[in-house]
């Protein structure tokens, strides 16, 4: 049986405990399960030095092969001002190789893992069992959760978009 997850509190000047007033907000519960995610994934990949979007990087090299930044950045939402920087660690560190061309257009930089980027595929094997196991999910219920977040990151995006101003978009 799970344990149940206390909900946020707040100690008045008195020093009495108040449930938070953020507590029934949706926009906290995901805030405070995104930031529990993030401080588990950098617990389990510190002994590899590694961030949890260099990880994310690597996850998508060993599924898909080579990619190029954009590409990249398109699975993760990231541009490539950020992504950039992120790939060249990876490269100092000999996970990745970068390449400038495809052979059509000089422009687009291919990611590639190395030999060591490769091996540590195996390595990292267990975090994900890791992490899966962590969020309490059953087999039957965590397709619909992750159907849920699906949902509510298109509504977000959706709304983002709509309260843009020209201005804005051209930015």
């Amino acid at each position: 049986m799970a344990t149940p997850i206390a909900p946020a509190t707040t100690t008045s000047p008195d020093g009495s405990v108040h449930p938070s007033p953020l507590d029934p907000l949706v926009c906290f519960a995901l805030y405070r399960a995104s930031h529990a995610t993030s401080v588990a994934y950098r617990e389990l990949l510190s002994p590899w030095g590694l961030t949890y979007t260099q990880y994310l990087v690597l996850v998508l090299l060993w599924t898909e092969g080579a990619a190029s930044v954009r590409r990249l950045g398109d699975h993760l939402g990231l541009d490539s001002g950020t992504l950039s920087p992120l790939v060249k660690r990876l490269e100092e560190r000999g996970l990745v190789e970068r390449r400038r061309g495809d052979g059509r257009d000089e422009r687009v930089v291919m990611v590639t893992p190395t030999a060591r980027g490769i091996e540590l595929r195996t390595e990292l094997e267990d975090v994900p069992r890791c992490v899966a196991e962590a969020t309490r999910l059953s087999a039957e219920t965590a397709p619909a959760l992750l159907q849920t977040l699906r949902e509510l990151t298109a509504g977000m995006n959706e709304v983002t978009v709509g309260l843009r101003t020209p201005t804005d978009a051209a930015t």
